[in-house]
C-alpha cells in the first residue's frame, strides 16, 4: 500500500449523478470525501466561515436558529455571476484545506473526492486523476427540481450558473455518461475501478472469482 492514498476527483454539473458514482465507489472500497458535506460542516453555527459569509452577504443568509440559510444565499449568488464568484473565493480555500488534511490523514488506498467545482477551485491539481459525470440537461433539471423542491425558474438559474461542460471535458481524465440505467453506471464505474493502480485497490474485481 502506498504511503499516500491514490486520489480520484469526481466532478460534474448539478444533478448529473455524482452521488450515485460515489456510492458505487464506496461499495468498491474507496474512502469518500464529499466537498459539499465538508462545506456544511464548516458553516455550522459559530464556525469562522459562517461568520465570514454573514459579514459578506448580509445577515439575512443566517437563519433564526443560527444556521446558514442556503436558500437565501442561493437566491443571491445563483442570479449574479459576480456574487457567485465572491462566494467561491470565500469557500473554496477553506473546503480545499479541510479535504487535503483528511486525505493526508487517511489510511485508505483510494480516496474519492466529490466536488461540483473540483476543476474551477484548483483542487483537481491535487488529484491523481479526475472523472467528469455528465447527463442530458433535461435529466439534470428534473432531478434538481425533484430533490431540492425548487421552481423551474430557479432550476434554470442554477443550471445556467454551472461551468461549461465542454471546457471540463477538455481537462479531465475520464468522462462518465450517466444517461443510462443504474446498472449501466455501475458497469462503467467497475471498469474504471479495475483500471486504477493495483497496489492501491483493496481488491480487483477481475480476481474475485479466482
Amino acid at each position: 500500500m502506498s504511503a499516500q492514498p491514490y486520489v480520484v476527483g469526481v466532478t460534474g454539473g448539478i444533478a448529473t449523478g455524482k452521488s450515485a458514482v460515489m456510492a458505487i465507489l464506496a461499495d468498491l472500497g474507496a474512502e469518500i470525501l464529499d466537498a459539499d458535506l465538508v462545506y456544511r460542516g464548516l458553516v455550522q453555527p459559530g464556525q469562522p466561515l459562517l461568520v465570514r459569509l454573514g459579514d459578506h452577504f448580509g445577515h439575512e443568509v443566517i437563519a433564526a436558529d443560527g444556521h446558514l440559510d442556503r436558500r437565501a444565499l442561493g437566491a443571491i449568488v445563483f442570479s449574479d455571476p459576480a456574487r457567485l464568484a465572491e462566494l467561491d473565493a470565500l469557500t473554496h480555500p477553506a473546503v480545499r484545506a479541510e479535504i487535503d488534511a483528511r486525505v493526508t490523514a487517511s489510511a485508505a488506498g483510494i480516496v474519492a473526492i466529490e466536488a461540483v467545482k473540483l476543476i474551477e477551485s484548483g483542487h483537481a491539481a491535487a488529484c491523481d486523476e479526475t472523472w467528469l459525470v455528465v447527463a442530458p440537461p433535461e435529466v439534470q433539471r428534473a432531478r434538481l427540481m425533484s430533490r431540492a423542491g425548487i421552481s423551474p425558474e430557479e432550476a434554470e438559474r442554477r443550471l445556467a450558473a454551472q461551468p461549461a461542460e465542454a471546457s471540463r471535458r477538455a481537462v479531465v481524465d475520464r468522462v462518465i455518461d450517466n444517461s443510462g440505467t443504474p446498472d449501466d453506471l455501475r458497469r462503467a464505474i467497475e471498469a474504471l475501478w479495475s483500471s486504477l493502480p493495483p497496489a492501491c485497490l483493496p481488491y480487483r474485481l477481475d480476481t474475485l472469482a479466482t
